[in-house]
C-alpha cells in the first residue's frame, strides 16, 4: 500500500535486514501488508483481551478531548485493571469515567522501573505476546522495545520523532496516520522531539504560518498492516477505531551512538546531544557582541552549518 505523496511501497519480502536495505534504500516510510504476524490479529478480541491479562493494573493517559497534547500535559495519569480498561478504551459512553463520559483512554506500555527498564511485551504482558511474530527485518541484537498500545476510537496523539526506526503494527482497529520528512523540521514548530502544532488536518495558520510549507504524507492501516517509520521522521496518529497495537524499535545505528539511560527510545543520539550542547555555548558567548554583530556571526554559523553539515541529495 502507498503511504500517500511517497513513492515507497511494499508487501512482504524475505524478511532479512539486507534485503531491507536493498528494497527501501531511500529510509521513507512504507506500509507493509500480507505479513505473518501470529494469532493476535484474529484473537485480539476484546473479551480475549480482557481475559488474558486479567486485573493487572496498568498506569493510563486519559484526556477530556481528542487530541492529546505533551507540551501542555492535557491528560491526567490513572490506574485501572487492565481487564477494566480494556472495556473502558472500547465504549464511546462511559457510566464510570475520572473526567466526562467521552473521555479518551491510551495505554503506552511501559518497562516495571520506567527510569531503568524498557518496554517490552514479553515482560509486560507475556501472554499476549504469545500471540505476536514480529517481523524480522532487523538482527535480534539491534532489538531495542516494543511497545503495547491500545487507543479510544477517536484519539489523536502529538506529532513527535523517534531516534531509532520501528514497525508500527496495526493489530485490530483502524489508524490514520500522518507523516513529515526529517527535512520539513523547520515548518514544524518544535519543542524538542515534539510539534506544537495538534490539529495537523486544521492547523491554526495565524500561529503557525510556516507549517504549510511542511509536506504531508499520509497512510491508513488496518488490522494486520505493518508501517515502517524510519528514525527522524514525524508523525502524528489518529485511532479512527478502537485498537490495539505494536511498536517495535530497533537500533539503526551502532549501539554506542544511544544514550543508555533512555528507556523510551527518544532522546537524541549521544553525538547529537553534544552538538546541539556547543551550539548553545556559542550562541551564549554571541550575546557579548552588539546587536548588529551578533546578527551578523549568527547568520555566518548557520551558512557554515548549511555547507558543512546538509545533504544535497535529501529528497
Amino acid at each position: 500500500q502507498e503511504v500517500s505523496g511517497d513513492p515507497s511501497a511494499g508487501t512482504a519480502g524475505a524478511g532479512k535486514p539486507q534485503v531491507w536495505v536493498r528494497v527501501f534504500p531511500e529510509r521513507k516510510p512504507v506500509v507493509l501488508t500480507g505479513l505473518e504476524l501470529g494469532t493476535c490479529t484474529t484473537k485480539w478480541t476484546t473479551d480475549y483481551l480482557s481475559q488474558a491479562e486479567g486485573p493487572k493494573e496498568v498506569k493510563i493517559h486519559v484526556s477530556a478531548v481528542p487530541q492529546m497534547d505533551f507540551l501542555s500535559k492535557n491528560f491526567v495519569y490513572r490506574t485501572l485493571p487492565f481487564d477494566v480498561f480494556v472495556r473502558r478504551a472500547a465504549e464511546v459512553k462511559h457510566k464510570e469515567y475520572f473526567l466526562t463520559e467521552d473521555e479518551k483512554y491510551y495505554l503506552r506500555s511501559v518497562g516495571e522501573d520506567v527510569r531503568k527498564d524498557i518496554a517490552d511485551i514479553r515482560k509486560q504482558f507475556p501472554v499476549l505476546a504469545e500471540d505476536v511474530h514480529i517481523p524480522e527485518y532487523f538482527e535480534k541484537e539491534q532489538f531495542f522495545s516494543s511497545v503495547f498500545r491500545i487507543s479510544s476510537a477517536g484519539l489523536q496523539l502529538w506529532t513527535h520523532y523517534d531516534v531509532m526506526d520501528n514497525f508500527l503494527i496495526q493489530v485490530t482497529g483502524k489508524k490514520r496516520v500522518v507523516l513529515y520528512s526529517p527535512r520539513d523540521a523547520p515548518y514544524l514548530y518544535l519543542s524538542g522531539t515534539k510539534s506544537e502544532v495538534l490539529d495537523v488536518d486544521n492547523p491554526d495558520l495565524e500561529k503557525y504560518p510556516l507549517f504549510v510549507k511542511a509536506k504531508r504524507y499520509q497512510c491508513v492501516l488496518g488490522a494486520g498492516d505493518v508501517l515502517f517509520i524510519p528514525a527522524l521522521w514525524f508523525h502524528n496518529v489518529i485511532s479512527e477505531e478502537f485498537g490495539v497495537a505494536l511498536n517495535v524499535f530497533w537500533k539503526h545505528l551502532p549501539a554506542e551512538s544511544y544514550d543508555k539511560t533512555d528507556t523510551y527510545g527518544n532522546k537524541d543520539p549521544m553525538a547529537a546531544s553534544r552538538a546541539i550542547q556547543i551550539l548553545d555555548r556559542a550562541l551564549k558567548t554571541l550575546e557579548e557582541l552588539p546587536e548588529e554583530y551578533r546578527d551578523f556571526y549568527a547568520r555566518r554559523m548557520v551558512l557554515r552549518i548549511q555547507e558543512k553539515a546538509y545533504r544535497n541529495d535529501y529528497g
